[in-house]
């Protein structure tokens, strides 16, 4: 007798159909959800800007920044993207406004061409940041709009605007700089922890030794964000210009007495907000903290830092065609194959070979690899910019799986000498100089490229 198929078993490919059936209508669920939300933040920032009342504002501007925060995913991006619609200026009234001031250049016509130029998002903003927290909403706004900026050209006018009051609202006038000790609040404290992007704080016993007396740490902070700094500086007083990181950050270093002090080291800056991302404040701290270290101390006469190249490692990977055409490409190809073998810092053969060829190649990167007239490099983009130095390239100066991997180890002493300070940022900005010591173009000399370009230094 034949066996008959139970009438309730589907099959596997309509059981797959059913499946796709209900996520594709749960996808519907959900973006229709998403598009109520984004519309219910676009409909409360419209309400905002076309209100009067100030009490009224206040709250709309609540009510409207709880709605944006709500947004997740494709909701985000659905509401930049009205943004950009909805909140820009009229061409047609900049047209017109523009004719009339070329027509007649007065002073009054131009402030109409100007009102009519600025976006509305700008009023937006400026309503939004009236919230209780707006300030902070509107730095985590351009956090998240940075996230797709480069796959989202139409967003360059929020991100413009964005700028453009976030500069403002943090210029140095309003920072404050701080000394962080261990009688800091512990809420900032856990911050320095979790914001450390130089060097990574490795718990408490950590952050302890890098605030003992030998050691200074100093943020910006900002009355709008309390308790949250916006960008620190971690400096260790030593004797003498430190050539290696691993000393300054061993948490079980011995203490050093910094009254004997005569150098004062700045081995980590880091920028806290990613939505004050490039908004300049190190040029301001840096300089600061020395003005404030050079008072207290007195016999401390260096300022400098101990950074990363963290470029230097792909650059070195792109360059092998043009090192290789050098007349000694052949064997310095070889020595550099060594980098690829794990642990070739530990070797004291392959460390040996290594040590003059990766020193001359880091010296040429920093004075010659470019980006457009500026170095490649972008912490000597920083440091350069902000009127320093380029004194000393220390060879295995960072051994930590970081520091080998973005630049074989090797990091840079950028000085900072008070007096030079204005003139080496007037060489740099207006004429791309790179001002760097006899001893570093020395090195720079000796590399295989240098035989390949004219006028080197």
């Amino acid at each position: 007798m034949e066996e008959r198929e139970d009438s309730h078993v589907k099959s596997p490919s309509l059981i797959r159909r059913f499946l796709g059936s209900v996520a594709r209508a749960r996808g519907r669920r959900q973006k229709l959800a998403a598009d109520r939300k984004t519309r219910t933040a676009l409909a409360l920032c419209e309400a905002l800007v076309s209100g009067r009342g100030e009490a009224s504002a206040a709250v709309l501007a609540r009510e409207a920044l709880d709605a944006f925060k709500a947004l997740e995913g494709p909701a985000i991006s659905g509401f930049f993207d009205l943004l950009a619609e909805n909140f820009s200026p009229d061409p047609e009234a900049i047209g017109r406004a523009a004719e009339t001031y070329r027509e007649e250049p007065s002073e009054v016509n131009l402030v109409r061409l100007q009102n009519a130029v600025e976006p509305p998002r700008r009023e937006l903003f400026r309503r939004l940041n009236m919230a209780p927290g707006g300030t902070a909403a509107l730095v985590d706004m351009r956090r998240r709009l940075l996230l797709e900026l480069a796959s989202k050209p139409a967003w360059a006018g929020i991100e413009a605007d964005l700028y453009h009051l976030l500069s403002s609202w943090f210029n140095r006038g309003f920072l404050v700089l701080e000394r962080i000790d261990w009688r800091t609040s512990a809420l900032v404290l856990e911050k320095l922890i979790a914001y450390e992007a130089v060097h990574e704080i490795q718990g408490w016993r950590d952050l302890r030794r890098r605030l003992e007396a030998d050691r200074r740490c100093f943020a910006f902070f900002h009355p709008a964000l309390p308790e949250e700094p916006i960008i620190f500086i971690e400096v260790a007083l030593t004797q003498g210009l430190s050539q290696r990181v691993q000393p300054l950050i061993d948490a079980d270093s011995p203490l050093a007495d910094p009254a004997r002090a005569d150098c004062a080291i700045f081995y980590s800056i880091t920028n806290c907000q990613d939505g004050l991302r490039g908004i300049s404040f190190g040029n301001f701290l840096i300089k600061q903290v020395a003005e404030d270290l050079g008072r207290e101390f007195p016999r401390i006469k260096t300022f400098a830092t101990l950074s990363p190249l963290p470029g230097f490692s792909a650059w070195l990977a792109a360059a092998k065609k043009e090192i290789a055409e050098t007349p000694e490409g052949e064997s310095l190809a070889k020595q550099l194959e060594l980098l690829e073998e794990p642990g070739w810092h530990e070797q004291p053969g392959a460390a040996a070979k290594l040590a003059k060829p990766l020193t001359y190649l880091g010296a040429w990167y920093l004075l010659w690899a470019k980006r457009a007239r500026e170095p490649l490099d972008p912490v000597a983009r920083f440091h350069l910019g902000n009127g320093a130095s380029i004194e000393r390239i220390n060879w295995l100066a960072d051994t930590s799986a970081s520091g080998m991997a973005r630049s074989g180890g090797m990091m840079v002493n950028y000085l900072y000498r008070l007096e030079d300070v204005e003139r080496n940022h007037e060489a740099y900005v207006n004429h791309g100089e790179v001002v760097a010591s006899a001893r570093l173009r020395a090195l720079a000399r000796e590399c295989a490229l240098a035989s390949k370009r004219k006028g080197a230094p």
